[in-house]
């Protein structure tokens, strides 16, 4: 049997000696070394070396202020809460081409009078700075050179770029773009391989913790949307921030996914124009700016992103199919969900849409995911079927069940003072909403229309356009129902 290891353990700072010794020659304090019995430990663990120890704080302790650091563009500070926090890492994800380098570029160039250093891994120096020129940036531009102290800098390698940053006059924020890009030479992956981002990542996020500068990561996107790499990239930094739209259409949504020191999901609208990025102030009244009137499968929907509302508008239509199985496209909103509406409408409202392709388009290319969005898709669906337009001052919210009752949503008070602000006199929302707190629910300016069923509405769609034409569309399509119906039960 091996004879278990002794150990001589200063308890003064935890240096360890083969033998018992009257002074610790490490922190020099006498009679402090104790002999302790051995530790067991597991392979290439511990193996009975002690650390430090660590250091914990009361909970109500003193807490030191965030410094944060606004960036002057509005739509960027809304989604990271408020301006860039001092020692924090924010991850930029998005699809190529879809402007990452040029908000990163005017973002560090809005931090007038802060030294930014931005590191580009993808493009030479004298590319950035022709992007520069063309947005106005550079010294014969819009914005004066002796307000911009952003330095630029072409680098992949950590090494180097660890040993610039390392030091007491490190810049206040620092853009790598991208973090696919860098490498470490000790690894013998390929840079952009999961080892090689997560290892860079994870030291450039510790040299800003020590350091104090602001880190802005940019990332690219896998085929599915989420960000490259190691899933673990997105729990490492404090804010994770999407870049969303479609590259044939000229908005421009910035998501925050997570964000430490804010607000989740919210949303900044941005307009890709010749000269760069412009915000958004007023998305609702943009998202509505193309909108006609008179036209069937049309209706608007009061929605909330993060802690704005936005206005926007749900297209539908429906079409015989000449297909066994008919399609169903949807862009901007559930699939699944969209499914989940059809069936409540053909079985609890005995509308005839089994046979028919549905196509679902929200205007804009904002991605809706809320529930409060069934409902005006509903009233879209309805529209498209029958043919006949939806009144162009209504919005609709609210939650759909299995069973065709329409349930209450949050912020109902927030939308409905959105709708009224955007010139909107009446909307279709669930009843109990009204009764919420015990006080009825009242925005000046706005009819409400309250509804408990699916079913509801569809009459009172009867009752709003008047239309014979409306009744028999309806008429004809439950008779088609019950057809297919009756055909099914025969034995």
């Amino acid at each position: 049997m091996a004879k278990p290891a002794r150990n001589y353990v200063c308890q003064s700072c935890g240096s360890a000696f083969p033998k018992w010794a009257g002074k610790c020659e490490a922190c020099g304090a006498w009679n402090s070394i104790v002999e302790e019995p051995g530790v067991e430990s597991v392979p290439k663990g511990l193996a009975g070396k002690r650390g430090r120890g660590v250091t914990f704080v009361a909970l109500d302790g003193d807490v030191p202020q965030t410094i944060r650091r606004p960036t002057g563009m509005a739509e960027f500070d809304r989604v990271t809460g408020g301006g860039l926090v001092r020692g924090s890492a924010v991850l930029i994800g998005g699809d190529p081409g879809i402007g990452k380098s040029t908000l990163m570029l005017q973002v560090a160039t809005m931090l007038r009078g802060v030294r930014v250093a931005y590191i580009s891994g993808e493009e030479a120096i004298e590319q950035v700075q022709l992007r520069a020129r063309r947005l106005g940036l550079g010294p014969d531009g819009k914005v004066p050179a002796s307000e911009i102290r952003t330095e630029l800098a072409a680098a992949t390698s950590l090494r180097d770029i660890m040993a610039t940053l390392d030091r007491p006059d490190a810049p206040e924020v620092v853009v790598i773009d991208s973090i696919q890009t860098l490498y470490l030479d000790s690894l013998d992956s390929a840079p952009g391989t999961v080892a090689q981002v997560r290892t860079c990542s994870a030291e450039l996020i510790r040299l800003a913790k020590s350091r104090g500068f602001t880190l802005l990561l940019v990332g690219h996107v896998t085929k599915e949307g989420q960000i490259a790499g190691p899933r673990v990239l997105e729990h490492m930094v404090d804010t994770v921030l999407y870049f969303e739209g479609e590259r044939g259409h000229h908005f421009r949504i910035l998501r925050s996914v997570k964000n430490r020191f804010g607000p989740a999901n919210e949303i900044g609208v941005f307009e890709m124009t010749d000269q760069g990025l412009a915000e958004v102030p007023n998305p609702s009244a943009l998202f509505l700016a193309e909108r006609h009137g008179n036209i069937s499968g049309v209706s608007v929907f009061a929605g909330i992103e993060g802690t704005r509302p936005v206005l926007v508008e749900v297209q539908a239509l429906v079409s015989p199919s000449p297909l066994a199985t008919p399609r169903r496209a949807v862009v901007g909103w559930d699939t699944g969900r969209l499914a989940m509406i059809l069936a409540v409408l053909e079985t609890r409202c005995g509308l005839g849409l089994a046979g028919s392709e549905v196509y679902l388009n929200i205007a804009g290319g904002l991605r809706i995911s809320e529930p409060a969005a069934d409902l005006s898709v509903a009233l879209a669906l309805i529209s498209s079927l029958s043919d006949r337009s939806v009144p162009s001052d209504l919005i609709a919210f609210g939650e759909i069940g299995l069973s065709g009752e329409v349930r209450m949503v949050a912020q109902a008070e927030t939308r409905l003072k959105e709708a009224a602000k955007l010139g909107f006199k009446r909307a279709i929302l669930p009843r109990r909403l009204t009764q919420a707190g015990g006080k009825p629910l009242r925005i000046e300016g706005i009819a409400l229309i309250e509804i408990g069923h699916l079913q509801e509405m569809i009459d009172w769609l009867y009752s709003e356009v008047r239309s014979n034409a409306l009744q028999a569309t309806v008429s004809a399509s439950r008779q088609q129902h019950q057809g297919q119906t009756d055909a099914r039960n025969k034995p």
